[in-house]
């Protein structure tokens, strides 16, 4: 426990001093951001707003009342969104890894999502969604001052992506939290059995300060639609957002901010962890499909906040989020199982679960940007990617990665966010640029360009691959320096349930 306690603090005093660094940088404008750049992110980011009082003038109308079905519905989603962590990856999870190490994978779960949502109402919000530069925000939400309005006597709003419709922004703040605490509960499944669970915390610390927070704000913040008042400040009020999301990347529920970025620093973490011990001379196989199938299930359950949540209002957007999160995930168990058939005669339920995962993680940059066609598609061709990633990809790499977090996460997620940029064209059912406020900007459908787009979207991909590969890979160089990423040998024979926690899963 001192140790736990020590590097935690240790961890706190990292992230202070390199996050306030961050902060002070000064403001890049990117020279790429045209008004067509803005134009492409209709239903693809999340943002605080700006106040409806900015775009007209101060007596022409009152400040817009958020909308009750609107803010429920975030509420709702919000809640699924904790469904999809507690129980649902920490079940997925636990049933994938051998009995002796059940408690330690829901114990790094269900403690890495409560140490994130913290930090996250400490300084990550305001790190992701409040103005700085084109990298990171700054300090204007720093433990969530200002979210009440002293002088109105309520609270503060957020944008959504219609103009004048606002929700109450601590429904908001408490949405994009448990967004936070699910993308470093996936990278867990990387190094599963084997690492002290001291180490996962510190890492996860310095990890989410300084890879997730500043890849949130790239790609999600901008300076909402009722700041697009006409053609003519178009490029001042995009020169504000976030680096990708000035790039006219689509993004609509996490694909690079969420599944790459916790993918590729479990495969970091993979390698720099190191293997099971008896990786590849011993039976590994999962101790419970019943509690895989169970966590699967429940995953998919609370994606439907996940991703049709993300459109930030109850409305057809929503709707559509719905419906591709149901269809591509139905239509990637079934790629799975037809793959797996026809490689090895069977189809397996750890395949159909690992199939249903697979389709939700390539929806999700695509959820309100593509039509259903083009969602049903896209969960059929990330069906038999996912499956190639984690039967031939992970022998190409020879990393030990535990549950498959790149070979699904992260193939499923480059998959998806490169396929949005092709079904969100108008000419193959997808809405393209629909929002109100793009009429500012002189955008049609008739500008929407597939191979311009996919551009777009694998630039978005290759920067979110070095930007966590390179932050992970110091982050675990700096927990092993100071306390050790391992357990050792003898404790990791007997299991991490009893070595780390001193309780088993199963009394027998």
């Amino acid at each position: 426990m001192k140790k736990l306690i020590a590097s935690l603090l240790l961890g706190l005093s990292l992230l202070g001093t390199g996050a306030f660094a961050l902060a002070q940088t000064p403001a890049e404008t990117p020279a790429a951001a045209a008004s067509s750049s803005v134009s492409a992110a209709p239903a693809t980011t999340t943002a605080m707003a700006a106040p409806a009082a900015a775009a007209v003038a101060p007596a022409a109308a009152a400040a817009p009342v958020p909308n009750k079905g609107d803010t429920a519905w975030m509420m709702v989603s919000t809640i699924l969104v904790i469904l999809m962590v507690v129980p649902g990856l920490a079940l997925f999870y636990g049933g994938l890894v051998r009995s002796k190490n059940m408690l330690s994978v829901l114990m790094q779960v269900m403690v890495t999502f409560s140490l994130i949502v913290v930090l996250w109402f400490i300084y990550g919000y305001s790190l992701a969604f409040t103005e700085g530069n084109a990298f990171i925000g700054g300090f204007d939400r720093l433990f969530m001052k200002g979210i009440w309005d002293n002088v109105a006597g309520t609270f503060a709003n957020g944008a959504t992506f219609s103009k004048g419709v606002v929700i109450p922004e601590i429904v908001f703040a408490a949405f994009q939290a448990t967004f936070a605490g699910i993308t470093c509960c996936l990278i867990v499944g990387a190094f599963a059995e084997r690492i002290k669970f001291s180490a996962v915390l510190l890492f996860m610390v310095i990890w989410f300060t300084f890879s997730y927070a500043p890849m949130a704000h790239m790609v999600w913040f901008w300076m909402g639609p009722d700041a697009y008042t006409s053609p003519d400040v178009v490029d001042a009020m995009t020169s504000k957002a976030g680096y990708i999301w000035q790039s006219g990347a689509l993004d609509f529920a996490g694909g690079t901010v969420v599944h790459i970025n916790a993918a590729v620093a479990g495969l970091v973490g993979a390698f720099m962890v190191g293997k099971r011990i008896g990786y590849g001379k011993e039976a590994m196989a999962p101790h419970s499909l019943t509690l895989t199938m169970v966590g699967a299930s429940l995953l998919w359950v609370g994606w439907f906040g996940f991703n049709a949540g993300s459109a930030l209002e109850a409305n057809g957007f929503a709707a559509l989020a719905f419906i591709n999160t149901l269809g591509a995930t139905a239509a990637a168990v079934l790629a799975w199982c037809l793959g797996e058939a026809l490689m090895r005669g069977k189809a397996s339920m750890l395949g159909a679960a690992s199939g249903a995962v697979a389709g939700l993680v390539a929806i999700t940059p695509a959820a309100g940007n593509v039509g259903i066609g083009g969602g049903l598609v896209i969960g059929f061709i990330a069906g038999f990617a996912c499956l190639w990633g984690v039967h031939g990809l992970k022998k190409l790499l020879g990393a030990d990665d535990s549950l498959d977090v790149f070979g699904v996460h992260g193939v499923g997620g480059i998959v998806g966010a490169l396929l949005t940029g092709v079904f969100n064209s108008p000419a193959l059912g997808g809405p393209g640029f629909v929002a109100d406020w793009v009429t500012a900007t002189g955008i049609t459908a008739a500008d929407y360009s597939i191979v311009s787009q996919v551009w777009i979207q694998a630039k978005a991909v290759l920067i979110t691959v070095v930007w966590s590969g390179v932050v992970s890979f110091i982050a675990y160089k700096v927990v092993d320096l100071t306390i050790g990423l391992r357990v050792n040998e003898e404790d990791e024979r007997e299991g991490l349930d009893i070595t780390s926690h001193g309780e088993t899963a199963y009394n027998r």
